[in-house]
């Protein structure tokens, strides 16, 4: 909201830019999420199998629930829609990678492929606040919401037993198995509310201070242009983007060098 979204023209049309390679950089995000989740304990033990294990029930299991309802409501499935469902499972399970067992990381999978997806096919479009955020990747749901579920769902499905091999703290447990389980609910509750805090406090505080030095959002003329090529860099470099070509920028060009020699080409032919 600091910065602002981008130009209407680029909202109105955003087709993905290479499939084959968010699939490819989507095996790679999976396949280190394991690692990431598994070596959290520092050794391999049950816990860090466990993590594994349950990192990769709740990333199927979410990729799976995202694309039915992709095809139950849009009436074909979507490839980017199934990479969105794989990354909220994984970000969801983390809180509770190796202190949940498999039926739950299964219930953690199915919620994380259909509340991100309803907060973002659906409230997204429908909310005005929501509308007015320009969240291009939709990190939002895909990790602020996902994220805060799998932590509150951590605090209801967390196992004694793994989390005594977790942490050494006694009668740790989730809410589903009594005791003083429901007071880690609200610990977990607290922790996010928290984390939410602290981001937005400190996110603005580092805005406000990098906009006292440079502003966070370039002019409508330098939307036009694209941010990359601005400062002459582009993955693509196609014209017809609303830049004009300037010579001093790049590269030089000679008109009457360029038909001399095409005309001497055409003499040699």
């Amino acid at each position: 909201m600091q910065v602002g979204p981008r130009s209407t023209r680029d909202r109105e049309r955003f087709p993905p830019n290479n499939v084959l390679l968010m699939l490819a950089g989507a095996g790679l995000l999976w396949m280190g999420w394991a690692g990431f989740n598994g070596g959290d304990p520092y050794t391999a033990n049950i816990d860090s199998s466990m993590a594994v294990i349950n990192t990769n029930i709740c990333a199927a299991t979410s990729l799976l629930v995202w694309t039915c309802l992709d095809v139950i409501f849009f009436k074909k499935p979507s490839v980017i829609g199934a990479v969105q469902g794989m990354i909220t499972g994984l970000v969801c399970i983390t809180p509770g990678a190796g202190l949940v067992q498999g039926w739950a990381a299964i219930v953690m999978g199915i919620l994380s492929g259909s509340v991100p997806w309803f907060t973002m096919m659906i409230v997204h479009k429908k909310s005005p606040i929501l509308q007015k955020i320009d969240d291009t990747l939709g990190v939002f749901h895909t990790h602020a919401v996902a994220g805060l579920l799998g932590g509150m769902l951590t605090g209801l499905f967390a196992e004694p037993k793994l989390c005594a091999l977790f942490l050494p703290v006694t009668n740790s447990r989730g809410g589903v198995y009594g005791g003083s389980g429901g007071m880690q609910l609200l610990k977990q509750l607290a922790g996010g509310a928290f984390i939410i805090g602290w981001n937005l406090v400190v996110t603005s505080i580092i805005c406000v201070v990098i906009n006292l030095v440079i502003p966070l959002r370039m002019s409508e003329e330098q939307l036009l242009i694209g941010d990359d090529a601005v400062h002459g860099e582009e993955a693509y470099a196609l014209w017809g983007d609303g830049e004009k070509y300037d010579s001093t920028k790049h590269g030089y060009s000679d008109d009457n060098n360029n038909n001399k020699t095409s005309t001497g080409a055409t003499q040699v032919v």
